[in-house]
């Protein structure tokens, strides 16, 4: 996550993760949240980055883009588990 330390990462993840999970009515453990939170604004983040040529900063913006990410990604697994 750009600009945040690790413990600011799990703690942001986490709460994008969570926050993801509520809006997207799905129903998974705290881990999961925080795998969610952090992989979710890494990848919306490298889209960004090269689309845009930046991203959102600090931990606001980047739990926007976690919560946005981990959205993105619950509805690909959802996806692809109802094409299997």
């Amino acid at each position: 996550m750009t600009g945040l330390g690790w413990l600011a990462a799990i703690i942001v993840g986490g709460i994008a993760g969570w926050l993801a999970e509520q809006f997207m009515k799905s129903n998974m453990g705290i881990i999961m949240n925080i795998i969610l939170g952090i992989v979710g604004a890494i990848l919306l983040n490298a889209i960004l980055m090269f689309v845009v040529g930046s991203t959102l900063g600090g931990w606001i913006g980047q739990l926007i883009i976690g919560f946005i990410g981990a959205c993105i990604l619950i509805a690909i697994a959802r996806a692809f588990r109802r094409s299997a």
